[in-house]
């Protein structure tokens, strides 16, 4: 389990150059920049899964569920920048899954091409356990059982409850996860002081915390599986454009760049600006159809080709003005790297699978290489923001 504890955000005061400071606080002001009172909701949302999950290892301790591991809080929410007011502030904990007694997960390459990113389908295999010492409930082994003796004595294996096919399936495991929430949410410390909702989710599980106050706060659970030890993984929930079949699991960076800003705010000189530039740069673009990703992007890159000593607070103007020209060049030149892939620049303390090792760049802008007309169109918008 990774470092989850670290908080990013840093309180204001300074006494530089006058005119500067000044320019920058009207930024601040217009802009709403200040970074908001992220990490105590973290806290609660990061306790809240703790607690939950602690409360699923005994109810499913007798069955053949997939194991649920520690939370690892993701996004801009738990990165310390979010560009969202922070009543609507979604508090995003990925939850990866193991693979329970007597069973296997096996990845393969999903070759129905319904997505443009990396995917993957999860092959759940059953496993001998014959040759295992058996505790105390005389465990069955599924593969060499007759069928009759497994219904008389058994809960069924997994291939039974959350695949289709031999295929982990994620619309299933969502709904599995949200009746088990609602059911277990008495059990739980927070009950006392929320009333929870299930929002609808077909993928994930969305949970609506509810003061008697009326102030609300939304944590997302999604579902993910580790590939190998590294730090990237697959993940249940798709993009908004599209939806794969349930059981695709698409590539996700998220726990890679929840540890990047991490190894960051670990490195940066106090009150480091460079969560307040993605902020600032997520409203100036508003409506430039320029995504938030491609800004998150551009930021990673510039953190590591840009000495840390240069992130402080003093010099926010300066480093916006290199976010945005650094952006106008990858427009124009209609490529903007991926941070992940053959990349010279990374941070050895995250851990890449390695089929990433020589892979080939993703280009983040690589439809607007395939559509002139559309490249056309985001310089005339970017121009304009």
């Amino acid at each position: 389990e990774m470092d989850n504890n670290r908080e990013p955000e840093s309180e204001e005061s300074e006494e530089e150059n006058p005119a500067e400071m000044n320019m920058i606080c009207i930024f601040t002001r217009r802009f709403q920049l200040s970074v908001p009172k992220l990490a105590p909701r973290r806290r609660v949302a990061r306790q809240l899964l703790s607690d939950l999950l602690l409360v699923s290892q005994s109810v499913f301790s007798d069955s053949f569920f997939p194991v649920l591991e520690p939370a690892i809080g993701v996004g801009s929410a738990c990165e310390g920048w979010s560009q969202d007011k922070e009543e609507d502030i979604v508090y995003c904990m990925f939850v990866p899954l193991k693979p329970p007694h007597g069973h296997a997960f096996h990845l393969e390459p999903d070759t129905t091409g319904q997505t443009p990113r990396p995917s993957m389908r999860i092959r759940v295999e059953l496993v001998c356990t014959c040759a295992e010492e058996q505790p105390e409930n005389n465990m069955l082994c599924f593969l060499h059982h007759s069928e009759e003796e497994l219904r008389r004595n058994h809960v069924p294996s997994l291939l039974h409850t959350l695949c289709t096919g031999p295929y982990l399936d994620g619309e299933k495991i969502a709904l599995w996860f949200q009746t088990f929430v609602i059911t277990a949410w008495s059990a739980v410390p927070q009950s006392r002081v929320y009333s929870m909702k299930v929002l609808p989710s077909s993928r994930s599980c969305k949970m609506k915390l509810m003061k008697a106050s009326g102030k609300s706060l939304f944590v997302e659970t999604v579902f993910s599986v580790q590939q190998g030890d590294s730090d990237i993984f697959l993940s249940s929930q798709p993009t908004k454009a599209q939806l794969p079949p349930s059981t695709t699991w698409l590539e996700s960076y998220a726990v890679a760049e929840a540890k990047f800003f991490r190894l960051v705010a670990g490195q940066a000189p106090h009150r480091s600006c460079h969560l307040k530039c993605l902020r600032l740069c997520a409203r100036l673009l508003e409506g430039s159809g320029i995504s938030i990703y491609a800004l998150k992007t551009t930021v990673m890159h510039l953190l590591t080709l840009i000495p840390l000593s240069e992130w402080q607070h003093k010099y926010l103007l300066l480093r916006v003005d290199d976010i945005l020209n650094y952006l106008h060049c990858c427009l124009e030149e209609k490529r903007l790297k991926h941070f992940f892939f053959d990349n010279e620049d990374m941070p050895e303390e995250i851990s890449l699978p390695p089929s990433f090792q020589g892979a080939q760049t993703l280009n983040l802008f690589q439809h607007l290489a395939e559509d002139p007309a559309a490249q056309t169109e985001a310089m005339k918008k970017f121009k304009e923001r």
